[in-house]
């Protein structure tokens, strides 16, 4: 699932508490061949996932697209409305995009009840890096996890998580423990899973070049190559004129 929200350390940002309509059609056939006509034809394919019944249906791209862009982001709150029934709260349950053009091609959206909880996935950001007396140091700065499981009330995710790095020093590790509650967001994840670290940069040494004419460690001498062999004029090895 890719679909719901962003957390951090000392900071969270605001709470989705956006409600968008969005008018999808019903999808008579299916298959690779239908999707593909309908996306031709600017339509997104997907399924409403409702309480009673699965819905196959379609999306206009261009509104899917401004529904998704506003100030609560992927984590809106949808009034769905299929095929001119009454609107029903939804949530985008996951979605799949085309890597090239960066489009939507398919789009699974879940109908909701605004008074139950729902699990999200909240993505964590860095902030602070500049000012962190590690990084300052020289310290290579890893973030380890860039998201986290969280529980909350449709109207309540979290839009995005700030993680504050900024008093990391050397061999700091922030955890998911670290990051501050907020009443009615819970994290489901382990909470002793690693979100960053402050680490001493790992030097690779280079080796050493052996003086002219001698050989590096672990390197043998070709064969028939005597040491201190010396060469006559003529080219023949060990003989000299007299």
């Amino acid at each position: 699932m890719r679909s719901i929200a962003r957390i951090g350390l000392h900071s969270f940002a605001d709470m989705a508490g956006e409600r968008i309509r969005l008018e999808v059609h019903p999808r008579e056939q299916t298959g690779s061949r239908v999707s593909r006509r309908l996306r031709k034809e600017g339509l997104v394919p997907g399924i409403l996932y409702g309480t009673g019944k699965t819905h196959s249906i379609s999306v206009p791209e261009r509104e899917l697209r401004k529904a998704l862009t506003g100030g609560a982001g992927m984590h809106t709150i949808l009034d769905v409305v299929l095929d001119g029934a009454g609107a029903t709260p939804s949530i985008l349950k996951d979605y799949q995009q085309d890597p090239l053009r960066g489009k939507r091609v398919h789009v699974d959206l879940l109908e909701v009840r605004l008074d139950q909880m729902i699990t999200a996935i909240v993505t964590i950001q860095l902030v602070g890096a500049e000012d962190s007396p590690g990084v300052r140091e020289g310290g290579a700065l890893s973030q380890i996890a860039r998201e986290v499981n969280v529980e909350a009330l449709p109207m309540e995710v979290p839009d995005h998580i700030d993680l504050d790095v900024s008093g990391m020093v050397m061999g700091d590790t922030l955890r998911i423990a670290d990051l501050e509650a907020r009443e009615g967001v819970a994290f489901l994840d382990d909470p002793e899973t690693v979100l960053a670290t402050v680490t001493v940069p790992t030097r690779v040494e280079e080796p050493e070049e052996a003086p002219e004419g001698e050989l590096a460690e672990g390197e043998e001498r070709p064969e028939g190559e005597a040491e201190g062999s010396a060469e006559s004029s003529d080219g023949e090895p060990g003989i000299d004129e007299g």
